[in-house]
C-alpha cells in the first residue's frame, strides 16, 4: 500500500515535470511567444534546469536538444527509481539499464502524444466557446501544424471542422500501439 503510494507521488511529480518540458519545447518548437500565462508558468518550472543543460547541449536546426534530453531524463530517473525499489539488486545489469533508457524515451513519447491530444482538445473548445481567450493562440498554434495536414484532405461540413476529431483518432491509435509495443518489448514494467 505504501509502496503504491510512493509510486504514484513519483510518477506525478516526473509526470508533471516531463509535461512542462515538452510544453517548453513544443513552445519553442512553434515558436509561441511565452509572454502569456502559460509561457511564463512553463519557463519557471523549467529554467531552473534547462538553462545549465543549454550550456552543455545546445540546439540543433531549430530544435531544443536540452530540453528535449531533459525530458528524457526525468523519465529515466523516475523509472531508474521506481525500478531500483521494486527489482532486486541482482537483477540490475547493463542490458536492464539499456531497457530502462529506451523504456524513458517510449514514456517522452507517450507524454507527448497525451501532451498533444490536450491541446487539441483544449483548441477544439476554445474555437466554439471563447476564441478570442488569452490561452486560444498558444494551445491554436500547438495544434495548428497537426491539423493543418487534415485539414488539406479533409474539408470543412457545413462550417464544422472535423480535422481536430480526426487527429484524436490518429494519436489514439498511436496510443494503442504504443502501449501494446511497450507491454510485448518491457512486460516487466508496468
Amino acid at each position: 500500500m505504501l509502496a503504491q503510494l510512493f509510486y504514484q507521488v513519483l510518477d506525478w511529480l516526473f509526470g508533471f515535470l516531463t509535461l512542462a518540458l515538452i510544453a517548453r519545447f513544443a513552445m519553442q518548437w512553434t515558436r509561441v511567444s511565452f509572454r502569456n500565462p502559460l509561457g511564463q508558468f512553463v519557463v519557471a518550472v523549467t529554467d531552473w534546469a534547462v538553462v545549465p543543460v543549454r550550456r552543455v547541449i545546445p540546439s540543433a536546426f531549430g530544435v531544443d536538444l536540452s530540453t528535449l534530453f531533459l525530458a528524457w531524463l526525468a523519465q529515466a530517473m523516475f523509472l531508474g527509481l521506481v525500478f531500483g525499489l521494486f527489482v532486486p539488486a541482482a537483477a540490475v545489469t547493463p542490458a536492464a539499464m539499456l531497457s530502462l533508457a529506451l523504456l524513458a524515451v517510449v514514456a517522452v513519447a507517450r507524454l507527448a502524444i497525451y501532451f498533444l491530444f490536450g491541446a487539441v482538445i483544449i483548441s477544439a473548445l476554445l474555437s466554439w466557446i471563447n476564441p478570442y481567450a488569452p490561452l486560444a493562440p498558444v494551445v491554436n498554434a500547438i495544434a495548428q501544424p497537426f491539423l493543418r495536414p487534415i485539414q488539406r484532405v479533409i474539408p470543412t461540413l457545413g462550417g464544422v471542422d472535423l480535422s481536430p476529431l480526426v487527429l484524436l483518432l490518429l494519436l489514439q491509435i498511436l496510443l494503442s500501439v504504443i502501449s501494446s509495443a511497450q507491454r510485448f518489448l518491457f512486460p516487466f514494467f508496468p
